[in-house]
């Protein structure tokens, strides 16, 4: 079984080829089980929360001939982490032989779901976002912000990165990072101004205040919500919801467990049957994308197992041929 290390993920994968990976993923499909959430009771502090996340190959999907994998991601969020210096959310990657189930591989969980995260949201830009689309805003400056910069840079032809973030010295250290590599980024101060200003809108927060306001969006915009994983967070307003297509990365998903979609159904503002399309309509050919250069698009993730198995398979392949 091979041990892979945050450092190998970002040498066995790149961003278009993990977004083309995806691509077929969706298309073809997985099987992929309801997620479990498993409350950890501590004697002193913060309970910690056990996510499990299995899927594996659609064989009936997808006719593949080569035995398939199953994959699991198991991760823990530990708030009081925080305190002693280390991360609230630590992840592990399980990639097993899909006839024998053999393990093939234990990948670091957090990089992997960085990749897969970043890739998403640029396989929706493919179909939603303009394909002039050249000025780029990154809203949050988390560990997750460069790696949508770089996504996003794959799949359209971005000129300038505008990151913003509530605490203006971490936005100019992830744009110093990205410049570093060869992206024309800088930190951003007023975020109301740059809304009115770029193409793609990536956002990345757990807020539960609305930051993306849909009035001060531009005619063409596209806004990638990535952050709020919860029905109380919620990263965009009623504005941006009403003014916007809505699409999403699964609907069981989103439907449920994002605050950018379950509050605007609960009151109304959005109807289910006004989601245009997930990514499995898209892949597929059977929903389609961006119709006008002036419509705003809107899409969110929750994330889905698919991914995770689609780019551990991608990491172990790359891995496994470089022995």
């Amino acid at each position: 079984m091979l041990t892979i290390s945050a450092a190998e993920v970002d040498r066995a994968l790149t961003f278009p080829g993990l977004v083309e990976t995806l691509r077929a993923a969706f298309r073809d499909g997985a099987v992929q089980p309801v997620r479990h959430h498993h409350t950890v009771e501590r004697p002193d502090g913060v309970a910690s929360t056990l996510l499990l996340m299995p899927a594996w190959t659609d064989f009936n999907a997808a006719g593949t001939s080569d035995g398939g994998h199953i994959g699991v991601k198991i991760v823990t969020v530990s708030p009081d982490n925080n305190a002693v210096g280390k991360p609230a959310v630590m992840g592990l990657y399980l990639l097993l032989d899909g006839a024998t189930g053999e393990p093939e591989a234990m990948i670091d969980g957090q990089r992997l779901t960085q990749w897969r995260t970043a890739c998403a949201s640029a396989l929706a830009a493919s179909y939603l976002a303009r394909e002039d689309a050249s000025r780029l805003l990154v809203v949050g400056a988390g560990a997750l912000s460069p790696f949508l910069a770089k996504a996003h840079s794959a799949v359209r032809p971005i000129k300038t990165i505008r990151i913003w973030n509530r605490t203006s010295a971490n936005a100019e250290k992830v744009a110093a990072q990205l410049r570093a590599e060869g992206f024309a980024a800088t930190a951003a101060n007023d975020l109301d101004a740059e809304l009115g200003q770029a193409d793609i809108v990536s956002s990345a927060t757990i807020t539960t205040t609305p930051l993306i306001k849909g009035a001060l969006l531009q005619p063409g915009t596209h806004v990638d919500l990535v952050g709020g994983f919860t029905p109380d967070m919620r990263e965009s307003d009623d504005d941006a919801i009403s003014r916007a297509h809505v699409y999403v990365d699964t609907r069981a998903g989103a439907t449920k467990e994002a605050g950018d979609i379950v509050q605007p159904l609960a009151s109304g503002v959005l109807k289910a049957q006004a989601i245009v399309a997930d990514l499995h309509e898209l892949a597929r050919g059977q929903k389609k994308g961006r119709q006008s250069p002036g419509e705003i698009t809107l899409f969110k993730s929750v994330g889905a197992a698919l991914e995770d198995l689609a780019a551990g398979i991608a990491v172990y392949k790359a891995l496994k041929v470089g022995e």
